[in-house]
């Protein structure tokens, strides 16, 4: 997904780490380094029936895909494990499938399944071939695209922000230390994958080397060492690459030989226009478009996107006439649960993204069945090869009101830093990765020796601190709108607390690199820095030690959490309205839903059916700026945003 591209406009960023010619040197030397063989990497996995069964075997030849060893036309929509409730997948794929594609496309998320360093997670929502069988049983092949690089508008572009604690570490690059990391994820990922594999009968049919290349760098052997990594790990299916259309995306982020696919936008004609410019780089090759953007994501400020149903079934039957293979970016977008959003832009103007991936997709966040859904599935069945049927669509997933309610306990957060964290003292501030924490937020404190009576100075928000003084708000600083500066009065004794939120590592653009989160430089105040601080890490992973109380009647502002019960009926899902909240965070029965902003264009927060009880649920908000608390909070059947902007 090129994050940055504004519907059309598209930016070509260069982006080379300085040290390749060294770390060539170095590469095959860390290279060895690596546990796990292809042989070693897919040893003691058990064949799964369903990769057997299929008897699916996938080729590209001839200017075909082939199937079987027949001519196969993919009709692909993207959906990504993480962002739907693993007890929702199978009502969703099921959807896709009658809505009549033939394949699923998903990223692998690297961040998700190595939350730590060396500490593989392929459980619950992670578990990416429990996704994949589904799929399979659902009647959908499977495109995988495993980065290590995915954008997606996701933190980081899908790579874990633990690579950001070694100093002067470089991704997508041949710094070998990103390279050893890298390599470690495509082995592990194979043990989870082989199986399915279409080179072992299985369902997925070919996956992708890198993302979107093209639009980061131009280091061609960085590209073809991503293309070895996978060989090595054992992925030994068909491989593409994946990139804007046009000389420039194509030439940098392709490799010689292997098929490629392009990604765009737009109507009839800017598809036509799309494979025109690229033809050069498609010779031999069969047509594909890897990414039609058939909708948009929203970042937190901006309007809501939707876009035209009329100009996407147009398009799709373009596709289909011309017998040009397709994927529908997104067929069903989801939502970036807990902390999992990303951002655009980075050090000329930072624009993190919202809690929502509805994307305007043709099926909605919370299941259900949107304007395009019906007109897509009326084309592709006109096109559909004889013999081939579309299955009846299920019925659409239910959402349901909620009456009002009030929260009626709290806890401050100064209160619960016991609980939570411990401080790590320090003489200069450290960033987040450095104190080993991935997600949330950090609290610096410090007692101040000498009075503060005017700006202090972070020099670099990441991304958005909230000012405390004595306990108490006072100010706030915001990545968003270029500030670093917030006015303080406060006399000598006096305690300053910086609450820094990590918002989301931009997942787009040449700042990939120097996305560290929390306070990166040592603040100043009067020309002088300000040294020995408490650090208090935050991630919010676990909140259940939490002991509530009663508030007293008018709670100065503070950061504080507040919980509460609401009644709700199983099986339906819900728009939580948290419009008489200012900023922070929500859990619903103990998941972590994400975050709330009265910025908009997200009014309201959606929680899953799966995640609801019959009769009575939990809530905990983070209130973060103490304008908010104990506000009431309703549940809507349906989404609501603060502006809308209607793309043709």
């Amino acid at each position: 997904m090129v994050g940055s591209a504004v519907h059309g406009t598209r930016n070509m960023v260069r982006s080379v780490w300085p040290g390749a010619p060294i770390a060539r040197a170095l590469v095959a030397a860390a290279m060895l380094t690596i546990a796990g063989t292809p042989a070693q990497a897919g040893g003691g996995v058990a064949e799964r029936a369903i990769g057997q069964s299929r008897g699916a075997h996938f080729a590209i030849a001839g200017g075909q895909f082939l199937l079987d060893g027949k001519p196969y036309l993919i009709r692909s929509g993207e959906m990504h494990y993480p962002r739907i409730p693993r007890d929702e997948w199978h009502d969703r794929l099921r959807k896709a499938r009658a809505m009549g594609l033939n394949a699923i496309t998903t990223y692998a998320f690297w961040n998700v399944n190595e939350p730590k360093p060396g500490k593989f997670d392929f459980t619950g929502n992670g578990d990416i071939a429990a996704f994949i069988r589904t799929a399979a049983e659902e009647g959908l092949n499977v495109i995988v695209r495993p980065g290590p690089y995915v954008c997606a508008e996701w933190d980081f572009g899908g790579m874990p922000g633990w690579l950001l604690a070694t100093p002067g570490l470089r991704v997508r690059s041949l710094d070998p230390r990103f390279m050893a990391a890298s390599q470690a994820w495509f082995n592990r990922l194979h043990q989870e994958l082989a199986p399915l594999l279409s080179s072992h009968g299985g369902p997925i049919l070919m996956m992708q080397v890198e993302n979107e290349y093209g639009s980061y760098g131009d280091d061609h052997d960085y590209l073809e060492a991503i293309h070895k990594q996978m060989v090595q790990a054992g992925f030994d299916l068909p491989l593409f690459t994946s990139n804007g259309p046009g000389p420039d995306m194509l030439e940098s982020g392709s490799l010689p030989g292997m098929q490629s696919v392009v990604n765009f936008d737009g109507d009839v004609a800017d598809a036509q226009a799309a494979f025109k410019e690229s033809e050069p780089y498609l010779a031999g090759m069969p047509k594909m478009a890897g990414e039609y953007w058939d909708g948009w994501f929203d970042h937190w400020g901006e309007p809501h996107h939707t876009r035209s149903p009329e100009m996407a079934a147009r398009v799709v039957d373009w596709f289909l006439s011309q017998g040009i293979s397709f994927n529908l970016y997104m067929v069903d977008g989801g939502s970036n649960f807990g902390w999992m959003a990303g951002a655009n832009g980075g050090a000329a103007s930072y624009m993190p993204t919202t809690t929502s991936y509805d994307y305007d997709a043709p099926i909605d966040e919370a299941g259900r069945y949107g304007p395009k859904y019906n007109l897509l599935r009326k084309v592709i069945a006109a096109h559909l090869p004889e013999g081939e049927s579309i299955p009846a669509p299920p019925p659409p997933s239910a959402t349901q009101a909620i009456g009002p309610f009030k929260l009626t306990s709290w806890l401050p957060l100064t209160e619960a830093l016991p609980v939570l964290s411990k401080a790590n003292t320090m003489h200069r501030v450290q960033g987040m990765e450095r104190l080993g924490q991935e997600h949330g937020y950090v609290l610096y404190k410090k007692k101040l020796d000498h009075g503060i009576h005017g700006p202090i100075d972070i020099r670099s928000a990441r991304d958005f601190v909230t000012v405390i003084g004595n306990g108490k708000v006072i100010g706030t600083i915001d990545r968003r709108l270029g500030q670093h500066e917030a006015n303080v009065d406060l006399a000598a004794g006096s305690t300053l607390g910086l609450l820094v939120e990590n918002m989301g590592r931009v997942n787009y653009g040449p700042d990939l690199p120097d996305e560290a989160k929390g306070l990166i430089r040592t603040p100043r105040a009067a020309n002088e820095d300000l040294f020995d601080w408490k650090a208090y890490s935050l991630p919010l992973d676990d909140l259940s030690a939490l002991r509530f109380k009663a508030p007293v009647a008018a709670p100065a502002a503070q950061p504080a959490f507040w919980r509460g019960t609401f009644k709700a009926s199983a099986g339906a899902g819900t728009f939580l309205d948290m419009s008489g909240w200012t900023l922070g965070h929500l859990w619903i029965n103990g998941h972590d839903v994400g975050r709330f902003w009265n910025i908009g264009p997200q009014k309201t927060l959606y929680v899953p059916a799966s995640w609801l009880r019959q009769g009575s649920n939990d809530i905990i908000v983070l209130d973060v700026t103490g304008r908010g608390g104990g506000a009431t909070i309703a549940g809507d059947s349906n989404p609501r945003y603060s502006q809308v902007k209607t793309n043709p």
